[in-house]
Formats: C-alpha cells, sequence, structure tokens
C-alpha cells in the first residue's frame, strides 16, 4: 500500500478532509468551449477571506490544496495567496491554462515550494486548441509557460480533455507532453455546468471513438487487463465507499459554498456563513452522502461493473439522483469491457424501441 492510499484510509477514520480544491476565482482569459462554469464575478472572496479558509482548513487537517480557477492568475493577489498556503504547510499543486506564466511567475512558484502545475492543452495543432479556447494564440502561450516551468524544474503534467472538436489529437498532444518531459493525462468527459445546463455535453465523443481511446495501449497500458469483463465484487467492494468526495475530499467555490467535489454540486454550506470545519463535520448533507455504500446504490449494486466503474456520484447528482447511476460511466465501463452495465439493460428493457440490440451489436465491435 503507498503512503497516499495509507494517508486515504487514516483520513477517512479520524473524519479529515484530507484533499481540497479551492476555486479563487471563475474570471478567465479563455472561454473554452465545454467549461461549465460561469466567468462572471459575482463577489468572489476577498484576500483575507481566503486566507481566513486557509487557516480554518489547516484547522480541519488538510494537507493537500489545489487552487484553481477561472484562471488563478486573474486574481492580482495570486501570489500573496499562494505564500501564505505554502506558509501552513499545505502540499499545493495549480491548475492553470499558463497563459500568463512567465519567468518570473514560474521562478516564484519554484521558489514557493508548488508541488505541481497542471496546463490544459487540447490539440498539438494551434487552430484546434485556439478554437476550443477562443483566445488566439493561446496554445503557444501555454507551451512557453510549459516550458519555463520545466526549466525551473518543476512538475508539469499536461491535462487533454477530449471533445469533439479535437478526438483525433490526444496522440499528438501525449507526444508533445513527452517532447516538453511532462506528464500527460486523458479526461474524455465532458460534464454539465454547474447551474445544470447540460447543452455542453453534445461535446462529447462518440461511442466508437470512446472505444477506439479506452483500447489504445498507449493510454491505458496493457489493454487485455483493463479491458478484462469485471470480476464478481466482494463484500469489501459492496461495503465500500462509491467516491471520496465528501469523504477525505472537499471543494470550495470563489464565494465560499463548499461541495464534496468541483463536479458534484450538492449544497453543504457556506465557509462565509460557517466554518469550514463545522460545515465538514455536521452538515446534514454530507452525513447523508458519508452513509451511501455501494450496495445501497439500486442500480449500481446490481451492476458487474461495481467493482470497477469510475461512476461518479457527482454526475449521478446531476442527473437527477446521488444514488443513481452516472451515464457516462456507464458507457466508459461497456466501451472498455463491451459488456453493457445494468443500467443500459434496464433502459433498453424499458424501451420498446430495440437498444437491447443495439448495445449488442456494438459489444461486437
Amino acid at each position: 500500500m503507498s503512503l497516499v492510499q495509507e494517508m486515504n484510509e487514516r483520513a477517512i477514520e479520524l473524519g479529515v478532509p484530507l484533499s481540497v480544491h479551492l476555486d479563487v476565482t471563475y474570471r478567465c482569459n479563455e472561454r473554452c468551449v465545454h467549461c461549465y462554469l460561469d466567468h462572471d464575478d459575482h463577489g468572489e472572496m476577498t484576500t483575507q477571506e481566503i486566507k481566513q479558509v486557509l487557516d480554518q482548513l489547516a484547522e480541519a487537517g488538510t494537507f493537500f490544496l489545489t487552487l484553481s480557477g477561472g484562471e488563478v492568475l486573474m486574481r492580482r493577489d495570486f501570489f500573496e495567496i499562494l505564500e501564505y498556503a505554502r506558509s501552513l504547510r499545505f502540499n499545493v499543486r495549480i491548475k492553470t491554462n499558463g497563459v500568463m506564466i512567465r519567468k518570473a511567475e514560474a521562478r516564484r512558484m519554484v521558489n514557493l515550494g508548488v508541488e505541481q502545475v497542471q496546463i490544459s492543452i487540447y490539440s498539438h495543432r494551434p487552430d484546434v486548441h485556439d478554437a476550443i479556447t477562443k483566445l488566439p494564440g493561446s496554445l503557444k502561450r501555454s507551451l512557453e509557460a510549459i516550458r519555463f516551468l520545466q526549466s525551473q524544474g518543476l512538475k508539469v503534467v499536461i491535462a487533454n480533455v477530449l471533445m469533439t472538436a479535437n478526438r483525433q489529437d490526444h496522440a499528438g498532444v501525449q507526444a508533445l507532453a513527452r517532447e516538453l518531459g511532462a506528464s500527460y493525462t486523458l479526461d474524455p468527459t465532458i460534464t454539465p455546468k454547474m447551474d445544470g445546463d447540460t447543452s455542453i455535453l453534445g461535446l462529447r465523443i462518440s461511442g466508437s471513438d470512446l472505444h477506439a481511446v479506452l483500447r489504445n495501449p498507449d493510454l491505458v497500458g496493457n489493454v487485455e487487463e483493463f479491458c478484462a469483463p469485471p470480476p464478481p465484487p466482494g463484500d469489501d467492494i459492496m461495503d465500500g465507499y462509491p467516491c471520496s468526495a465528501g469523504h477525505t475530499a472537499a471543494y470550495i467555490s470563489p464565494y465560499g459554498d463548499v461541495f464534496p467535489c468541483v463536479q458534484f454540486p450538492l449544497p453543504t454550506g457556506n465557509v462565509r456563513k460557517q466554518k469550514f470545519k463545522e460545515i465538514w463535520q455536521d452538515s446534514p448533507a454530507l452525513h447523508e452522502l458519508r452513509s451511501i455504500r455501494a450496495r445501497d446504490l439500486p442500480v449500481c449494486s446490481t451492476c458487474s461493473h461495481v467493482g470497477t466503474c469510475t461512476r461518479c456520484p457527482g454526475l449521478a447528482y446531476m442527473e437527477g439522483n446521488m444514488r443513481g447511476p452516472s451515464t457516462a460511466d456507464c458507457e466508459q465501463s461497456f466501451q472498455r469491457t463491451g459488456i453493457p452495465s445494468a443500467n443500459m439493460l434496464r433502459k433498453a428493457r424499458t424501451n420498446a424501441s430495440g437498444p437491447l440490440i443495439q448495445i449488442q451489436a456494438a459489444a461486437a465491435i
């Protein structure tokens, strides 16, 4: 067992919010077509309010802190916030588009002991990347930022969100990451906007494209093992937590709202009205969330994928029920293994148009 796994298990036992994601702003200099945020400022927390929140997180036992946005550097006080976070001994990771990072900013991040910087790159082709961000020249500037950060010795992760506009470009971005000496992650999940708007879900890649991605050895490693039929779940799986959100992890918006995760907009409290620790320990919504085990999920508990699915309770919540399936994750499990999920089969049985035949045909691809 790794040290991080041990920390997570201990955090669950003690009820500690080990990892917190704090968005310091929703303002951004890009307007990515798939973004789930409202970029207008509706009264984000002041510098002093954020410092008070950081004090409260330290008191609650948080160790891993992700600072994100929006674009973090849209806040002129960002480095003051970062410096204060590091003075409290948080292990800090930053998510940024990198457009505003130059040598001076990169050097300061190194001097402050930032653990890692994640930058989104959508394509190795400028016309595709810039069309997604809607900021001309953004790919060039983001790549310059990566080089600045790498030259200072910082760990950089290139995050590649896959959608219809860049569905053929992941190999090019992965090659670019290797060339730059950066790590690479691929995410084929497009999420609804935080206000529930699902219009951007039309950007999700097709099942056939997802099938190809999930069976690509350059992305998943051992395909035979990764795509193998799921083993029967044991009691450890059925009695386990579906996700770390709300158990060892939390998300705080620029307005002080506390949620289990950035993809799980279940209201639990606001740090402008209560201390974070009070919300974490006393929120009825969090108590309900923490009571749920895999065996308590009406549909997913009957599914062969229950032990291997990447089911996101936040996406399920945005579909109407945090105890229900996440259709995006059902699709991923199906395209990975060729085995329909319990949710897909349930829908097929209640739909007279015969999608079960279509499911079986797709599984044979």
